[in-house]
């Protein structure tokens, strides 16, 4: 057929075709396929394919791709990226997807990370962990044996666990090795601080000490408390340390000397914790920098500023029941913004600016928890019988892990939190090495550790 011909035989048969119904025309085209031969077909197929299966993320810009995909879910992306390597290199760029994704796990996020692929692989670790936590496999379990009497101070940092007993020593022990780094004669230990040169602590005789790690000398005494002490803190900075004690008092010492600068009343109860923090906000009492004084009872929390003076007055005092019907647990959280206690009524946050409670967290009816560690994104809490891990931004138990029984004391010396950077969101890195530790009957330290990651 000549090419004019066929055009205008083309031009009819088209206008036809048109005019057909949707069923005549997949007719008409079933005939065609029917008498096509090979040539035909392979060319039939070779145009479906583009017409068909059009690539629309090999065909927008970029920028566009990154939008369309930020409507998807994590783990319909993950899908997505089997389908061609283009797509899962393109998926695997979209740096704001996955960082969203992270966040709200509860990861940190580090904007300077400028690698495209990098926050995929950050997501991928990021679910597993989490899913370790919901399935409460994250952790495990070890022990320190050393101790010939009952263990009663606990105080972690870098690493390190220091333990203070009745056998009258103290022991530093590296955490993932379980090996004792330093054993040192102490008198009988109530609370202990240390350094990399010196340990302090509080004694049920009354008094308290510092030591030195290598040698083991007594480098100083503080004498003046006439009730066990119970919480120590210092700043080698300030020259400061400070003492909260069975006689209801707070004593301001100067650590190089030993002297007692201030004796701070008001408490009516024991004194269970002592904590010196620098101010991280700016209120009508104080500025971001300036060192402040935290003591805590049963039933209240005073605030003190770090002067030298003579009876100097407490700034504010903080308790959740005028009457005195709730108490507080004996575990104080305080980072320079917030502080952070547990009772009977759930955990309490105030914001340290203004003084006002921010908010009451209240766990589930079934649990009495106590506080262990407070941060941005994740408390840990224990019972007698589990450790558990909420999520503070929707108030939930996310995960749990079993604790052995154990004697629980009524001051709550004998456990504490390890490492919780975590708490402020977890970032691959900071899930590592001790979680919990606790003195057992049999003298030993039971501690919770992260596992590793797969």
């Amino acid at each position: 057929m000549e090419k004019k011909d066929f055009e205008a035989w083309l031009d009819n048969i088209s206008i036809t075709f048109l005019s057909l119904t949707d069923l005549q025309k997949n007719e008409t085209l079933d005939h065609l396929i029917s008498l096509s031969g090979a040539v035909q077909l392979r060319h039939l197929s070779n145009n479906l394919e583009i017409l068909l299966k059009r690539d629309f993320l090999k065909l927008l810009p970029l920028e566009l791709s990154f939008y369309l995909l930020k409507w998807l879910d994590p783990q319909t992306l993950l899908t997505c990226c089997l389908v061609s390597k283009q797509w899962n290199k393109v998926i695997s760029a979209c740096t704001e997807v996955w960082q969203t994704a992270c966040k709200n796990l509860g990861w940190q996020i580090d904007d300077s990370v400028q690698d495209p692929l990098h926050w995929k692989k950050v997501y991928l670790k990021a679910i597993l962990r989490m899913k370790q936590l919901k399935d409460h496999e994250a952790f495990e379990t070890s022990s320190l044996i050393g101790h010939s009497a009952r263990v009663y101070a606990l105080y972690y940092k870098d690493g390190l666990l220091c333990t203070g007993s009745d056998d009258l020593s103290a022991k530093l022990w590296d955490v993932s090795t379980g090996q004792c780094i330093y054993g040192i004669q102490t008198h009988t230990c109530a609370a202990v601080k240390f350094d990399e040169q010196k340990l302090v602590t509080g004694s049920f005789d009354n008094t308290v000490a510092c030591w030195e790690w290598s040698s083991g000398a007594k480098t100083q005494h503080f004498r003046g408390h006439t009730g066990a002490v119970f919480s120590v803190d210092y700043n080698d900075e300030l020259d400061v340390l400070v003492s909260g004690s069975a006689d209801f008092t707070v004593k301001v010492w100067a650590l190089s000397t030993g002297t007692c600068l201030n004796t701070l009343t008001g408490h009516t109860e024991w004194v269970t914790k002592v904590v010196l923090q620098k101010c991280k906000v700016k209120s009508l009492m104080h500025s971001p920098g300036d060192h402040i004084l935290l003591s805590a009872d049963k039933f209240e929390i005073k605030i003190w500023p770090i002067g030298r003076e003579i009876n100097c007055k407490c700034l504010k005092t903080l308790s959740v029941s005028e009457d005195r019907s709730i108490s507080l647990q004996p575990r104080l959280h305080f980072d320079g913004k917030y502080i952070v206690c547990s009772s009977a009524l759930g955990l309490y946050q105030w914001d340290f600016a203004s003084y006002d409670i921010l908010r009451v967290i209240k766990p589930p009816d079934f649990l009495n928890v106590s506080l262990l560690g407070f941060g941005e994104i994740f408390a840990l809490l224990f019972d007698n019988r589990y450790l558990y891990i909420m999520d503070l931004r929707t108030e939930k138990l996310i995960s749990r892990w079993p604790l052995p029984e154990y004697r629980k004391s009524k001051r709550g010396s004998s456990f504490l939190a390890g490492e919780i950077s975590w708490l402020n969101g977890l970032n691959g890195q900071n899930d590592t090495g001790l979680v919990f530790a606790t003195s057992m009957p049999d003298h030993s330290i039971h501690l919770v550790l992260w596992k590793e990651h797969v």
